[in-house]
């Protein structure tokens, strides 16, 4: 009988190169989009919930700024700040006589218990996941918009002493 020396070796890495590494790799990638993806959409729920608690400014800078603070960790986090991913802050109003909501505007002054407005909406937008994808030399993969909608709460304006929270 004639010995086979290092053909299991060599089986191992033809099966590991062509199977186990390929799998063990989508593996990760999918845990990583999906771990950015659950992280955007929580911030975007986190943007809404200040926009909900801090005084309307028509801009909406003031959520803008908030947010591009406090992006979570995430490796393409510096799209935000100099990259594709814009943040949208968007107030609406009841409309009296139809019910339907449309964009909010106050004479009243911004920050004020005067202009309340009754619903925000929060929308991340043109954000890209380029892990792996440099490495590849592959595009960006483009992400879905992230949008929250949820109602006011006050403002944080206090109807007593009239102060807001900028």
């Amino acid at each position: 009988m004639k010995k086979r020396r290092g053909q299991a070796t060599v089986e191992f890495v033809i099966a590991y190169s062509a199977l186990l590494l390929p799998v063990t790799m989508m593996i990760v990638f999918t845990a990583k989009l999906l771990w950015v993806w659950n992280s955007m959409a929580d911030f975007t729920r986190e943007g809404a919930r200040y926009a909900a608690t801090h005084c309307w400014q028509g801009n909406g800078d003031n959520v803008r700024t908030w947010m591009t603070q406090n992006v979570p960790l995430v490796w393409d986090r510096d799209q935000f700040a100099s990259g594709p991913a814009q943040v949208e802050v968007t107030y609406y109003g009841t409309n009296a006589e139809t019910g339907a909501l449309e964009e909010f505007s106050c004479d009243g002054g911004e920050c004020s218990t005067a202009c309340v407005p009754d619903t925000v909406r929060v929308r991340i937008t043109g954000y890209e996941f380029r892990s792996f994808f440099g490495y590849l030399g592959l595009p960006p993969l483009p992400m879905p918009d992230f949008q929250t909608a949820t109602p006011m709460e006050s403002a944080g304006c206090d109807p007593e002493t009239g102060e807001c929270l900028p």
